[in-house]
């Protein structure tokens, strides 16, 4: 497939799917019965839509109108419509107001919603009107609002809990049980970004409503948050127990349900057990040892059931206690760098070196960065960790090259998206290579494609600083993040790695192959060098030579080693060499 083929082929592709987004939005704002106001940022241009002229009375075409909408509501509030209007310029996030019209009548939620691109910059915004007179009047808000939720009408997570622990206090007085049941539709995100969070929102009203059906003097109703509701339920046996509520939940998700769009939406859901007394004795703690059990079922897939038990709270506090070990670690330095040597694929001679974090604890042995990594990120202390591989990884290659006097070999080294986004990173950089004495050109950073999430600009503009410098730039992980042809061709990277997952299956599967063979073609078209990793045998390695990926990194030529067993694999490349 040639460059030209490819750039069509991908904008048909496009082209389709815009048309089918128009279609369904347009479907969905003629048949709901909410009133809404959009914004376009670029054109300066209002456009009232939905049921906005049947309620108010006029259409929003301009500022004159939109001044004429402000005056709807009553006395006093018209300032802060205006503010939630208006909110871009205070604030990024959804801004809400359920406000009176002018005649005391009726009650409107007022929702206004930005949108912004790639690059963070404010494009449109969405305001969605509301009329909930039927659901409160003035009085009736704050009692709603202390004890449902606003979307889907139970109760709320406050009064949950408190209605939930009078249960757990007749269930002691009696010496009965209660179980929570956690449910949490999967995917839920699928939906909003695919259907829209109109649909979303239809869907967990409806959902939600179901759910209402089988609340009794027995059963509690609650939406805890987004995607999650929570029944508690009162001494749960026969009827009542808790595999008779999963049967008829899932009894209800094998049909879908069918949004007033007429969109029909057909959706999974994993669910989590949790019982007084055995997983605590508060509301509390039944819905944090649910939340635990919660966690295991979504690491297992979708459509899971998992029961909390006293195995899942020790691996809960093995991972707190993990955490504890793992400041210790950061605090007295118990790290050490090994180093996996690289090679070009069409001569197998060394091309240089991933630099990998290691930890061996005193009790548990080598602990896998897929363990700790991630807790070291969420809590911070990956920032000392990058630094020290950073400046062990640096100093090593000056060693080496002080001794061996290699100046062609280079040294990857993998850059969290935590310790990127610092504002010295770039500096720091710097100043550890330049400590060292170290050619910038023998460096390579390697990042993830998660970076390019928050900030576009920023990112690229601190590697093309660094890539000013002389480091090399590589792409880690290619294909399985946010890969994009638009970001590729903006971003000043030297390398592309692909991803273990492709070499896995490239063998077996015809997909995988033809998804390979493009990021292999791309890469050359654009320039860029390739390199596979997780090549494990002689097949993978023949296979990924012939396709012309120039860098092979793998158990196949060489596993992660201590610095002192590398120096032998330098020394025979020397000898190789001359």
């Amino acid at each position: 497939m040639t460059d030209l083929q490819y750039q069509i082929d991908l904008l048909k592709a496009m082209n389709n799917k815009l048309a089918e987004s128009e279609y369904m939005y347009k479907l969905i704002v003629e048949k709901a019965s909410l009133s809404f106001i959009y914004y376009s940022f670029e054109k300066d241009k209002f456009y009232s839509m939905g049921a906005f002229e049947k309620v108010f009375g006029f259409e929003v075409n301009d500022y004159s109108d939109l001044e004429r909408f402000f005056s709807c509501f009553e006395a006093g509030k018209e300032s802060r419509v205006r503010e939630v209007f208006f909110s871009e310029k205070f604030s990024n996030k959804e801004e809400a107001i359920d406000v009176l019209d002018t005649c005391g009548k009726k009650w409107f939620r007022i929702i206004c919603s930005k949108i912004y691109n790639e690059d963070n910059c404010l494009t449109d915004k969405v305001v969605k009107i509301i009329d909930i007179s039927k659901d409160m009047s003035r009085s009736e808000e704050l009692l709603y609002m202390a004890y449902y939720d606003s979307l889907t009408g139970i109760y709320n997570r406050n009064y949950f809990i408190t209605l939930l622990d009078g249960f757990i206090t007749d269930a002691k007085e009696a010496g009965d049980k209660v179980a929570i049941l956690t449910i949490d539709i999967d995917d839920f995100k699928k939906v909003n970004d695919g259907l829209g969070m109109i649909i979303g929102d239809e869907y967990l009203q409806q959902f939600g409503s179901y759910l209402k059906e089988l609340q009794d003097d027995r059963v509690l109703v609650s939406h805890l948050s987004n995607d999650i509701f929570c029944l508690g339920i009162y001494n749960p046996y026969g009827d009542y127990s808790v595999d008779s509520f999963i049967k008829k939940i899932r009894h209800r998700l094998s049909e879908p349900f069918k949004m007033s769009t007429g969109q029909e939406v057909n959706v999974s859901v994993s669910f989590s057990i949790a019982e007084y007394p055995d997983a605590g004795d508060s509301a509390l703690n039944l819905i944090n040892c649910g939340d635990i059990a919660m966690f295991r079922a979504k690491t297992l897939g979708n459509n899971q059931v998992v029961f909390f038990d006293a195995k899942m709270l020790e691996d809960f506090l093995s991972n707190v206690n993990l955490e504890n070990k793992l400041s210790d670690a950061v605090l007295n330095h118990k790290f050490e760098v090994y180093f996996q040597p690289q090679y070009h694929a069409d001569n197998q001679t060394l091309r240089g070196f991933e630099a990998l974090i290691r930890w061996k604890d005193d009790e548990k042995g080598f602990i896998p960065p897929s363990e700790f990594i991630p807790i070291a990120e969420k809590n911070g202390s990956i920032i000392p960790i990058g630094n020290y591989v950073l400046d062990r990884s640096v100093m090593q290659y000056a060693a080496w090259k002080d001794k061996y006097g290699i100046d062609d070999l280079t040294m990857s080294i993998n850059i969290s998206a935590v310790q990127y986004k610092r504002e010295d990173f770039v500096d720091n950089v710097k100043y550890v290579i330049n400590k060292y004495g170290v050619n910038p050109q023998n460096i390579e950073l390697e990042i993830t494609e998660s970076i390019l999430i928050d900030d576009f600009d920023l990112v690229t503009n601190k590697l093309k600083e660094l890539r000013d410098f002389g480091v090399k730039i590589s792409l880690d992980d290619f294909g399985t993040g946010y890969s994009s042809l638009s970001y590729l061709m903006k971003m000043p990277i030297d390398t592309l790695k692909i991803d273990k997952s492709f070499v896995d299956s490239v063998l077996s599967d015809n997909s995988t192959r033809i998804i390979l063979d493009s990021i292999l073609n791309m890469s050359h078209n654009m320039g860029f060098e390739s390199i596979a990793e997780g090549v494990e045998s002689e097949n993978q390695y023949d296979y990924l030579n012939e396709k012309g990926c120039n860098v092979i990194q793998g158990f196949l030529l060489g596993k992660p080693l201590p610095a002192d067993e590398i120096q032998k694999i330098i020394e025979s490349n020397r000898k190789d060499i001359h």
